[in-house]
């Protein structure tokens, strides 16, 4: 037999390959590759995390962290940033300035090869940078990329030099532009108005968003505590108030902290009174693996029942903590829990502080300094060196014992609110169990209280909180009971901000509700459990309903925070007012609304009252007063009948309904604590400052 010539297989192959490739329709021509930094503007969400205004501050931040490597690195004193007008922001500091010489890979000067590429820096290899906060070396040119216009100025061996950019693409090559004293790099840039939008998406059609001048302050703040002997200085050159002699007056700010993070925690704990005297502090160099890694470390008691943790890596704000981190609450646990059983502070041999006790009250700032981070996504939320555990843990392990020793006052102080911590923890547990095991013997019913839904599924049903019993009513009688349940709440709850969960639970009606929650409470909340996916707050528009929601706010902070970072939790709307004109009613929701629809209703008895006249053949002119409307301002809900408290508040196809959301954890932690805590002067001047924001104020 003989056999077929090879190219004739070949022929067919191609064939049905084609065949093939024409029936899916996918082939080479279907692969792209993307050049330059197009990637970054085909998907910016990967490289700043979104692009609504936390995006849009994080192009500030990137920029910023150039100069704070530069001023870790021993070359930075002085670092400006100015908001300029058209949205623009520039930042100058006065460190050794961007090499402007050609780049020997690139074939393009250093500066261009640095704005232009992403991975291009001094931060992958050699001893430029010992440490940085832009270890991913895409910072500048990710900014660059999502900037309509973009300026780089670098002042070098007496020379300046410039270049522009549009997009991420150069305007023209890098140029001298005359003489310069001292080294330094200025860039200015532009975010681009199709990239960013407040709702996060292609701002065409979106509200434009602007840089906030507080959340700037803050971040600003924080970096100066971390770069200790730099200043940080802002200006707000954006359209300012002008004075009563016709100045234009501008914010501007400076940091500069000598005591670095034991200023810090200082600042922090401001509002809060301590427990011990001196502020424990450490920093050192702990050589791992060949490696150095610098370890700084504070931390102080205060008498608050909630602790506060911060960490950083080279600078940069690890949200989500990571290993070193864990490395600090395992030495600071050890340490404890070794000084009381050496001075005897355990009345049984196997008693121990667990890592909650010694955290309560805590005020720590954890910083450390390595070569190459390794931080899980782009916006370094988390840490993931385990190096940076280790040596965490045994700088701050050897030196909390140190410090213990040489401050024993301060020690017994800190010991003391463990153990107190302890004991709190155990009658919570035995209260915790007796409250679950209750609602386990009533089925997660609460007769006379809780009307439950129909439904079982979490994710249709509704739970909502309402004041008072003649609300109840109403809401029980207007609700749709397929999926949304009632509770009724009596009167002002416990103010949980100063109360631990022992004390807590004795509450009947935080009992109740937790109880209708069906997911527990504390360490043993289960969210998998949660009875409603929608926990709505809906007290009445006075003074007593807005106390009520802040008393349930702060509930839901302290004890059910998953509950608020899922989004379950929300604020019902219900009307102001109730207007009417005729037999037509129409409802408004602050005093601004409530005007425009009297104008409305009284636009269209004019226009009426005009008609009639010209069908009875008068003249059209208006004589007389014409009165708007009749105007109902609702107090409480208990005022609406079923029906309109399900039109207005309850129907989910007409209600408006505000979602609970902690954009900034250390500034809401602060809040509560101001208006929810024991120290009466922040609270005081927190009113006075506010006093006149205040709307519809009923005494």
């Amino acid at each position: 037999m003989t056999k077929k010539p090879r190219k004739t297989v070949h022929k067919k192959q191609a064939r049905r390959e084609k065949k093939t490739s024409a029936s899916n329709g996918y082939t080479a021509k279907d692969i792209y590759v993307l050049e330059g930094l197009e990637p970054v503007r085909k998907r910016p969400g990967m490289y700043i995390g979104s692009t609504g205004v936390d995006g849009l501050h994080h192009l500030i931040w990137e920029v910023v962290d150039n100069s704070l490597d530069e001023a870790m690195a021993g070359y930075a004193k002085n670092i400006a940033i100015t908001l300029l007008p058209q949205n623009r922001v520039m930042v100058i500091d006065d460190g050794r300035g961007i090499p402007v010489e050609i780049h020997k890979q690139t074939r393009k000067s250093a500066l261009e090869t640095v704005m232009t590429t992403l991975h291009a820096g001094a931060k992958f290899g050699g001893e430029s940078y010992k440490v940085s906060g832009g270890l991913h070396g895409v910072g500048v040119s990710v900014v660059n990329a999502l900037s309509s216009w973009m300026k780089a100025e670098v002042c070098r061996e007496g020379a300046q030099y410039a270049q522009e950019y549009a997009r991420g693409k150069p305007k023209y090559a890098v140029k001298k532009t005359g003489k310069c004293r001292g080294t330094g790099t200025a860039v200015t840039f532009e975010p681009d108005a199709e990239v960013f939008s407040a709702q996060g998406g292609s701002a065409s059609g979106g509200e434009k968003i602007a840089f906030d001048w507080a959340r700037i302050l803050d971040h600003l703040r924080q970096q100066a505590y971390l770069t200790k002997g730099v200043k940080i200085a802002i200006l707000d050159e954006r359209d300012g108030s002008k004075a009563k002699d016709g100045t234009i007056l501008r914010n501007s700010h400076s940091f500069y902290f000598e005591g670095g993070i034991i200023s810090y925690i200082k600042y922090l704990n401001r509002n809060e009174t301590s427990k011990h005297e001196n502020i424990f502090y450490i920093s050192k160099e702990a050589p791992v693996d060949s490696r150095k890694i610098l370890v700084e470390a504070a931390f102080q008691y205060t008498d608050d029942l909630q602790g506060k943790e911060i960490s950083f890596a080279n600078n940069i704000h690890t949200g989500e903590g990571g290993m070193h981190l864990t490395g600090f609450r395992t030495a600071l646990t050890r340490a404890l829990n070794d000084y009381a059983k050496k001075n005897d502070y355990f009345k049984k041999d196997d008693e121990t502080l667990t890592g909650d006790d010694v955290r309560e009250g805590i005020t720590a700032i954890i910083s450390v300094k390595l070569r190459e981070p390794q931080f899980e996504g782009q916006t370094k939320a988390k840490l993931g060196n385990p190096e940076a555990r280790t040596a965490v843990e045994a700088v701050v392990g050897e030196s909390v014992k140190e410090w213990l020793e040489k401050y024993p006052r301060d020690a017994q102080e800190i010991i003391g609110k463990a153990l107190l911590a302890q004991k709190a923890r155990k009658a919570a547990k035995a209260a915790r169990d007796t409250v679950l095991r209750k609602g386990a013997f009533e089925g997660l019913m609460l007769p006379g209280k809780l009307a439950d839904c129909q439904s079982k599924n979490p994710e249709e049903s509704e739970l909502f909180l309402v004041e008072g019993d003649s609300a109840g009513g109403s809401s029980k009688q207007g609700r749709d009971r397929k999926f949304q349940a009632i509770l009724p709440l009596r009167g002002k709850i416990l103010n949980v901000e100063k109360a631990r969960l022992d004390k807590m639970l004795t509450s009947k009606e935080i009992k109740s509700l937790i109880i209708a929650l069906g997911a527990a409470i504390g360490d043993e909340f289960d969210e998998s459990r949660l009875r409603y996916h929608r926990i709505v707050i809906m007290t009445d528009a006075d003074v007593d309903g807005a106390h009520i929601r802040t008393l349930l706010l702060t509930l839901f902070y302290r004890y059910f925070p998953t509950v608020i970072n899922r989004g379950y939790l929300y604020i019902a709307q219900p009307p102001l007012y109730r207007v009417q004109s005729g037999k037509t009613a129409r409802y408004a929701y602050s005093d601004n609304e409530r005007d425009k629809v009297v104008a409305e209703f009284k636009k269209q008895k004019i226009e009426a009252k005009k008609q009639k006249a010209v069908a009875k053949g008068a003249e059209s002119t208006e004589t007389g007063e014409i009165k708007g409307a009749e105007i109902q301002r609702y107090k409480g809900l208990g005022e609406m009948n079923a029906a309109e408290l399900w039109d207005t508040t309850m129907n989910p196809q007409t209600r408006m309904m505000k979602r609970v959301a902690v954009q900034d954890g250390a500034e809401a932690d602060r809040i509560f604590d101001i208006l929810m805590g024991d120290e009466v002067p922040p609270r005081k001047k927190f009113i006075q400052t506010h006093a006149k924001a205040v709307k519809n104020l009923d005494i």
